[in-house]
């Protein structure tokens, strides 16, 4: 039986990293090649499954900052994520120009208890 895929657009964009921060951007001209990609339903799962465990332990830890504050409560939680030619997911920062285009977002509100 053959291996179920889901298609992924990415755009082949090279990045390069800035001088004036830790982090890469695209080229301004953004010159990129669109390409589909066929990637595995199995890796993606997994890869989605490893990025939300960190997302919950790291919120987890946030919740606990909160708790010790009086009158201060988590109740939402909005991610921007972006899953690239290779099946992985990456947490889109807010500074982040080029890679926003195909976003998916998630967000996570806190279950009422009852």
């Amino acid at each position: 039986m053959q291996e179920e895929t889901i298609s992924i657009i990415t755009d082949d964009i090279p990045l390069i990293p800035t001088t004036q921060t830790r982090s890469w951007e695209a080229p301004e001209d953004e010159d990129a090649t669109r390409q589909k990609v066929e990637i595995s339903v199995n890796k993606l799962e997994q890869e989605m499954a490893r990025f939300l465990h960190v997302v919950h332990r790291l919120f987890n830890r946030a919740e606990q900052e909160a708790d010790k504050k009086p009158g201060m409560r988590l109740d939402e939680i909005v991610l921007s994520v972006e899953i690239n030619g290779e099946g992985k997911v990456s947490l889109i920062g807010s500074s982040a120009k080029a890679s926003g285009k195909g976003a998916i977002t998630l967000k996570f509100k806190r279950a009422e208890l009852g």
